[in-house]
């Protein structure tokens, strides 16, 4: 896939939700990065359900409550989303009619392209990476038969699948893809689940109709060769040691956070984190910022509030970029009626 667009986003937290709102404010249009497979960020993977008090105007507010106002808010800016991806390749562009100051080139895991204009990295702690089970020789079978996520539900019709885990994302995908699958399985060290229970309860009636076979016992090794896997050795002091016939192994146990290839794109980056001005958050690479958790200034506070703040000044420097020769008029969104019609409420 191939795309051109004015700013490329990599990743979709809160803080890179709200840059599309100032962003789109400013008229420049957005693309978002992000390797989970849905918006949100760790809000929305590590704590849908926990409240958060510093946001402003809301006493109170959940994880997933926030995610869903802030794409509420940014609608009406049409933003293009490239989940389940990471952002693997950063390179400078020639100069353009298009991009007259050369512009950048973002490449994903999954061969995206997107050409664009500035880049802002809203990566939170990085990228999230999966926990692995610790069994030897996993590598091998990695890509192959053994995955940590579910890119494309049409790769595992008519395989024999065992999920292992005990989470929302180990119960999911149970239900997601039985109908597709030769058979499935299912294994969790224990016999409780920390899914919804709604989520539990269709996973217990499939396997009290005999579509899902539940093992509660712990991966012991792989068994297979030339990275195909034909059985898992499992077991449990009550069962002892057995054999699980599958040909796919798929490994919910968590996520973990890196700051993974945007690491390297070429920008000063200091223990783990993006040093940046706090004029413009602007990386030590012009053209490319970095706002949110992921940056780092004296003084800087990890709050989503002040992520926010970091996203509205880094708006005016892209605007800069994208538009040399506009004249940046700052405007309150409470007077501008051109700013109403973009947001598609009435004046007052």
């Amino acid at each position: 896939m191939k795309a051109e667009t004015d700013i490329c986003i990599i990743g979709a937290g809160p803080v890179g939700l709200f840059a599309v709102f100032e962003l789109g404010l400013l008229d420049m249009k957005c693309h978002l990065i992000d390797i989970l497979d849905r918006p949100g960020g760790q809000c929305a993977e590590l704590y849908p359900e926990k409240p958060i008090y510093d946001i402003p105007a809301y006493p109170i507010i959940s994880g997933q409550e926030l995610t869903d106002k802030l794409m509420e808010q940014i609608a009406p800016f049409d933003p293009v989303f490239h989940f389940d991806q990471m952002a693997i390749r950063l390179e400078k562009l020639e100069e353009s009619e298009r991009f007259p100051q050369g512009g950048w080139r973002v490449t994903t895991d999954q061969d995206a392209v997107i050409d664009c204009k500035v880049v802002v990295i809203a990566a939170g702690g990085g990228s999230f990476t999966p926990k692995k089970p610790a069994l030897e020789g996993i590598e091998d079978y990695e890509g192959s038969s053994v995955f940590y996520s579910v890119r494309q539900m049409e790769k595992f019709r008519g395989k024999n699948i065992l999920i292992a885990g005990g989470g929302d994302s180990a119960l999911d995908w149970t239900l997601n893809l039985q109908p597709l699958a030769a058979s499935t399985g299912l294994i969790h060290h224990r016999d409780g689940f920390r899914a919804a229970p709604d989520s539990v309860n269709k996973m217990e009636k499939l396997v009290a109709d005999g579509k899902v076979a539940k093992h509660i016992a712990k991966l012991k090794a792989l068994k297979g060769s030339n990275g195909q896997l034909e059985a898992v050795i499992a077991g449990s002091k009550e069962t002892g040691d057995f054999e699980i016939p599958c040909d796919t192994l798929l490994a919910f146990y968590g996520l973990t956070m890196k700051l993974g290839p945007v690491g390297g794109f070429g920008y000063e980056v200091k223990d783990g984190l993006i040093p940046v001005d706090t004029e413009k958050f602007e990386t030590s690479t012009p053209g490319i910022f970095a706002i949110g958790d992921i940056n780092w200034y004296p003084g800087k506070l990890k709050l989503i509030l002040s992520g926010f703040h970091e996203a509205a000044l880094m708006a005016q420097q892209a605007f800069r970029i994208c538009f040399p020769d506009r004249r940046l008029r700052f405007q309150y969104t409470t007077s501008s009626t051109d700013l109403h019609n973009k947001l598609g409420v009435a004046a007052e």
